[in-house]
């Protein structure tokens, strides 16, 4: 996984991009109606229900805006909430609050979706060993945000992106010519690069698990789209030899039952590629 300090360079850079996206040269509204001078409060208010997710994310997009802002926190990351719910009030200059607005909602309105659902996976889950995964799919930009709103809802992360973990697929097995021939190239491409990563392999079959087995360094072999049955062969099969995870169109009404089947990670794109926003308003208050 990567470090808290790309983790964070991330999180800038979406914040950076979000602001210069939406203000451009200038919030001209506000520029033309709100004096320079004019000092605001406003409420986060939750018209849903569900797990708020962004708050230490809005504070840092605060921050950026104006580092005189202030915010009073009343509910944190991860905390459930209702409708009629206020999970914080920022003061300052009404200017600044305007300009960090919609940043604010669009993020903590998809994180909260998120973290969620995530809550709902992971809960399904409760009683067996196995942890709920995400995926690569994720909203192009704000990856970083949806994999720790992810974290938030109680879910664990799967590799970030391409370069923090190798994974070899379908595609890769049958363009490198066999699962044996991927992962030789592999071991051999990363002993050249100095490259410290670990390697996951996907297997369509009880029989390319037990060539996956035959090669030595996997850290998990991803049990694809198998059945209930299939999958507790392939649990059975792989044993101790490394962690075992499911994928494949698991949803809510199958999740657990993949789960009893002892494998110790479940992925899910449906944490971050399917949620809808949760209905949260930033008003300004006296």
């Amino acid at each position: 996984m990567i470090s808290e300090a790309q983790f964070k360079t991330e999180l800038d850079l979406i914040i950076k991009n979000a602001i210069r996206e939406d203000i451009g040269d200038g919030d001209h509204t506000s520029l033309s109606c709100i004096p320079a001078d004019a000092k605001g409060k406003a409420k986060l208010l939750v018209k849903d229900k569900g797990i708020i997710a962004g708050v230490e994310f809005a504070k840092m997009v605060f921050n950026y805006v104006d580092a005189n802002l202030k915010i009073e926190t009343l509910l944190n990351d991860g905390d459930a909430v209702k409708h009629g719910d206020i999970v914080f009030y920022v003061s300052g200059k009404s200017q600044s609050i305007l300009m960090a607005e919609r940043l604010v909602l669009n993020a903590m309105q998809r994180m909260s979706a998120i973290a969620t659902k995530t809550k709902f996976f992971a809960d399904l889950l409760e009683g067996t060993k196995t942890k709920v995964l995400d995926t690569r799919k994720t909203t192009p930009g704000i990856r970083a945000i949806e994999k720790w709103a992810v974290k938030i809802g109680g879910g664990e992360n799967h590799r970030f992106a391409l370069y923090d973990m190798v994974m070899i697929k379908d595609n890769h097995i049958d363009f490198a010519g066999g699962i044996t021939a991927a992962i030789n190239k592999t071991k051999a491409y990363l002993a050249a690069k100095k490259l410290d990563i670990k390697i996951i392999v996907e297997a369509r079959s009880l029989k390319e698990i037990e060539e996956i087995l035959a090669n030595e360094g996997i850290y998990r072999i991803l049990i694809d789209n198998f059945d209930y049955e299939d999958t507790k062969k392939a649990v059975a099969l792989i044993g101790d030899k490394c962690l075992t995870e499911s994928s494949g169109g698991i949803n809510e009404n199958t999740i657990r039952k993949y789960a009893e089947c002892g494998v110790d990670f479940i992925s899910s794109g449906a944490l971050t590629h399917s949620v809808y926003n949760m209905d949260l308003s930033l008003k300004a208050i006296d």
